[in-house]
């Protein structure tokens, strides 16, 4: 870990970085190291250069090297509440969702309606929790991020270093995600790739939406039809190859099949008629996870379908027999 010469908000630290962090992106290392504090005011600082390294202005995507000495300015964080203590019945629920588990990673089969983590409202979250369940490891991170509906396999990282290697893995395209969705209508067999930018956007209520936009980021979607339902619906598989957010939910809604149950991207009439039919959120879920272990090899990882999900399927599958 990084060796820090003082450690209250209200003073100037300076912390000098060792290999834990040596690779880490200087907005990333001050999101950990200044917990608590929003985003806004992290890449306030460094864009004002009062966070110096080794006395130097730097960039948000400034990536830290062995030795770099980190000025961090004092900085007014409101008063953090802890978060809520876990109930016995999500512990044995994510007990139960636990597919591997390792000395370096944790892989859930995160359950629909579970935020990744807390904030905005939400007291704990996914690695609140298990931060929780699992008091013994001193490092619990999430390596990648779920929407609150989506469910299925997401990877937590116990050690610095496990992080570091998932992270670069999923920038060199070393982890493969495929996810399953529901859509609305008939979806092309020849409709195999989606390639559209997308660009968030923020409505005066508040709310994120993203659309595709000429001017977004380069977003890209392998697709493949896994099963029909009539004319009605399409089970299909989604390979993200880029990982922008929402980008499965906006390229379906850009090709005319948005998916089932989405709140925000399809409409409350099609969600009604498929509520009817028992599918009463949203039908995402990270089905399948390829990583590569930091022990060596590789590891292939699949989340089963919630029961509720799987019952509304083949009951709307013997009807659309």
């Amino acid at each position: 870990m990084s060796q820090e010469s003082s450690s209250p908000t209200n003073q100037v630290r300076f912390v000098e970085i060792t290999e834990g962090n040596a690779g880490q992106r200087v907005d990333n290392f001050l999101i950990t190291t200044l917990k608590g504090a929003p985003k806004s005011l992290i890449y306030r600082i460094v864009r004002k250069g009062e966070v110096r390294v080794n006395k130097k202005r730097v960039k948000p995507e400034y990536k830290l090297q062995l030795n770099d000495l980190v000025r961090i300015p004092p900085v007014r964080l409101a008063d953090r509440q802890e978060p809520a203590k876990i109930g016995t019945k999500l512990i044995d629920q994510l007990e139960a969702a636990v597919l591997y588990e390792d000395d370096d990673l944790i892989v859930v089969n995160k359950p629909s309606g579970i935020a990744v983590h807390g904030g905005s409202g939400i007291s704990l979250g996914l690695i609140e929790s298990f931060r929780q369940m699992r008091p013994q490891a001193k490092f619990l991170e999430l390596v990648h991020r779920l929407d609150r509906d989506t469910s299925g396999c997401i990877l937590l990282a116990k050690k610095r270093s496990a992080l570091k290697l998932m992270h670069e893995s999923l920038q060199k395209s070393r982890i493969t995600k495929i996810y399953h969705a529901m859509v609305m209508g008939s979806w092309s067999e020849r409709k195999k790739r989606i390639d559209a930018p997308l660009r968030k956007n923020e409505l005066k209520s508040g709310e994120r939406v993203v659309k595709v936009s000429a001017d977004g980021k380069a977003s890209l979607t392998e697709f493949k039809v896994l099963e029909r339902f009539g004319r009605q619906a399409t089970l299909i598989e989604a390979r993200p190859i880029t990982g922008r957010t929402h980008q499965i939910r906006v390229h379906c809604q850009f090709a005319g099949h948005p998916i089932v149950g989405d709140t925000k991207y399809n409409t409350d009439e099609m969600n009604d008629v498929m509520r009817s039919h028992g599918f009463n959120r949203l039908f995402l879920h990270a089905a399948e996870l390829r990583f590569p272990l930091p022990s060596g090899g590789r590891k292939v990882i699949k989340a089963p379908l919630e029961v509720s999900l799987q019952k509304a399927v083949n009951s709307f599958k013997s009807k659309n027999s």
